[in-house]
């Protein structure tokens, strides 16, 4: 094993079927002839190649046509895997009238073939991007109605703070997957763009100025825009995608963290979604691991950090790279396929989530009262100044903790709180956290009026 993704016992936790697939030795090659196969087609269409050679040409353009253990020794030879491919269909097509094959690959570099198979590539796995999105803001639209008012504490530096709702919590990560599903729309018109400039990107070999016609032709038999100009070292699509990643799977992380924390057995919050066994230790029959949340974690981080090397590739020489466009080769099928892997563990965590609201209750009770005394010290501002009522409030969150009583005890018991006027009914009020939860039921309904599924 020399990845991962490619381990027969993990490649479907840290990749999928589907995105391993589209990054395979086979899908790219496919990417490679069907750039060779549409050249062709739409030359001949605009007369700058023989018929006869392009369908000679297409004829051969399928990927089990393809010898990949020459391949293989063509590129080890050569360093790059596109003119093993060309030599191969230049021989087949030969064989049926020489010099029909030498029409192939007519005015196109390695770069151009590379470059769009990679966009068609990176294509697909967005779609796959896309499917994931949809069914992760669906299952967040149904936790974030149920639990709108479910009751729990939020947390400050790991601390209790106020109380606040989980559909609340929810609604917040629906907001930014959202946001993400609006990036992954924007990326898509400068990422999707053909790249076919030939040597240096003039498109000097296309002759009597029908380059431009024969660029545009290509793009729409791709399904791609036209370039403004050619791009080949000029890499912010590639880096601008990998920085999408990061955020996506970024966001993914933040989810997973909050899980394995309100899964500690003091806390008992949510679970991860039960069947036998998922989370065991071998040795310690009572565990349950929070290991879907621990694999995110570790795949999301590995994207981010592969995604940085996006950006070194960027700095590309003159018209064409000494080395850093080879890094997208080596980073890209590792992001693409732990992105894809992160997205989906991610989708079934919120699809089985167990909340255990009970608990939240529980803990809310913990503090005896503290985990509201912001709302208290706000009810004493307006009689005895907020800072005063801070400080007031500060020293009985101490008492509270430090003699076990509840707050509420010690508010009724307390003179300068006596004096604001305050009645025990209203203290008994502004000490219950379901009184102090802001807008938290309003803000859910208004995410989920913004992101409804069929605006």
């Amino acid at each position: 094993m020399s990845s991962v993704t490619d381990s027969v016992i993990f490649r479907n936790i840290f990749s999928t079927p589907a995105i391993s697939s589209i990054w395979s030795d086979t899908q790219r090659t496919s990417y490679y002839l069907l750039f060779e196969a549409s050249l062709a087609s739409v030359q001949a269409d605009i007369g700058i190649i023989p018929r006869q050679a392009a369908d000679a040409i297409l004829a051969f353009c399928h990927v089990t046509n393809i010898d990949f253990d020459e391949l293989r020794i063509q590129t080890e030879k050569i360093g790059y895997p596109v003119l093993g491919v060309v030599k191969q269909i230049v021989q087949n097509v030969n064989t049926i009238q020489p010099g029909l094959g030498e029409w192939a690959h007519w005015g196109a570099t390695t770069q151009d073939v590379t470059d769009t198979a990679t966009i068609l590539q990176l294509r697909d796995t967005l779609s796959l991007i896309s499917e994931a999105l949809d069914a992760i803001t669906s299952d967040l639209r149904r936790l974030c109605q149920t639990h709108k008012a479910t009751l729990m504490a939020a947390r400050s530096n790991l601390q209790q703070a106020v109380p606040m709702t989980f559909g609340f919590k929810m609604a917040r990560l629906l907001a930014t997957f959202e946001r993400h599903k609006q990036r992954l729309a924007e990326i898509k018109s400068r990422l999707l763009v053909l790249e076919f400039g030939g040597a240096a990107g003039t498109l000097a070999t296309i002759k009597n100025g029908r380059g431009l016609e024969c660029q545009a032709a290509l793009a729409k038999k791709l399904g791609l825009s036209v370039p403004e100009i050619a791009w080949h070292t000029e890499r912010d699509r590639i880096a601008e995608v990998g920085g999408f990643f990061a955020l996506l799977t970024g966001t993914c992380s933040k989810f997973a963290t909050d899980v394995k924390l309100m899964m500690q057995t003091e806390v008992g919050e949510v679970s991860e979604p039960f069947y036998p066994h998922r989370g065991s230790s071998s040795t310690m029959p009572q565990k349950r691991n929070p290991i879907s949340s621990v694999y995110i974690t570790a795949m999301t981080a590995t994207v981010r950090q592969l995604s940085a090397a996006l950006y070194d590739a960027m700095v590309e020489d003159h018209e064409r790279a000494t080395g850093p466009w080879e890094i997208e080769w080596i980073v890209l099928p590792q992001i693409c396929t732990l992105t894809h892997a992160a997205l989906l563990n991610t989708s079934e965590l919120i699809t089985g989530l167990e909340v255990h609201p009970n608990a939240m209750k529980r803990n809310l009770e913990i503090t005896r009262g503290g985990v509201v005394s912001e709302a208290v010290m706000m009810g004493l501002a307006p009689k005895l100044g907020r800072q005063f009522a801070h400080n007031l409030i500060y020293e009985l969150c101490r008492r509270s903790v430090k003699e076990d009583l509840p707050l509420l005890t010690l508010l009724c018991a307390d003179d300068k709180v006596r004096e604001s006027g305050l009645s025990k009914k209203e203290l008994e009020r502004l000490c219950d956290p379901a009184n102090y939860t802001g807008l938290s039921v309003e803000m859910v309904d208004r995410v989920l009026a913004s992101t409804h599924p069929f605006q």
